[in-house]
């Protein structure tokens, strides 16, 4: 097995997937779980993963996607999206599926509960979006990285019209916004940009020690 260090320069955001190269369900679920296992501030996973299969609608995003190919000709799109809004209902739905999971009950949480309530209203509605929106390139990390473990190709995209994607995938009605969409699939041969040389800037110019 590679070393960490050798997979992530491997990674590359692909331009060009080979469109008869298909994930496994096996390998797509690995990278899905990757997502859902990932850490969230407070633990309130404030996301949604949108795996988007249907041939018709991944047509209708790349025209919202200002025609990047990688939308349509990856293996796997996965759209990610987070919640407009967290309320005590929510909190409380959290706490719940918390105790009933450890064996206690939410009253074992009412501290937790009210630290959790605390950073929310101490937000308005807008910083509340924001932070939320923040959260979601945690996952998008994760599942890069496990991709990537699994020698699964991946292109990570912000370029797209994010209202006209909420309107397709019916993210309003849902009372969730899209952030970033993960590409997955496999590199074809003649993707030039697979041999570009990795620019990064040198550890000692992004490692400060103090």
């Amino acid at each position: 097995m590679k070393n960490i260090t050798e997979v992530l320069e491997w990674r590359y955001a692909t331009k060009k997937f080979d469109t008869n190269k298909k994930l496994t369900d096996e390998i797509l679920n690995q990278i899905l779980e990757a997502g859902r296992l990932s850490p969230s501030s407070l633990g309130l996973q404030p996301w949604k993963f949108i795996l988007v299969e249907n041939v018709e609608l991944r047509t209708k995003l790349r025209e919202a996607g200002y025609n990047q190919p990688q939308i349509t000709d990856a293996s796997h799109l996965v759209v990610l999206t987070y919640k407009n809004s967290l309320d005590e209902a929510y909190v409380d739905s959290y706490l719940k599926y918390t105790a009933d999971l450890r064996g206690i009950t939410t009253d074992d949480l009412k501290s937790y509960k009210d630290m959790i309530m605390g950073s929310i209203t101490s937000r308005t509605p807008e910083e509340l979006k924001v932070w939320n929106s923040r959260q979601v390139y945690i996952p998008l990390g994760v599942m890069l990285t496990a991709s990537a473990l699994l020698e699964v190709d991946t292109c990570p995209m912000e370029g797209f019209d994010t209202n006209k994607f909420d309107e397709i995938l019916g993210l309003n009605e849902m009372g969730y916004s899209s952030t970033a969409i993960l590409a997955l699939g496999y590199r074809a041969e003649d993707d030039d940009t697979a041999h570009y040389k990795k620019s990064r800037f040198g550890t000692e110019e992004i490692i400060i020690r103090k």
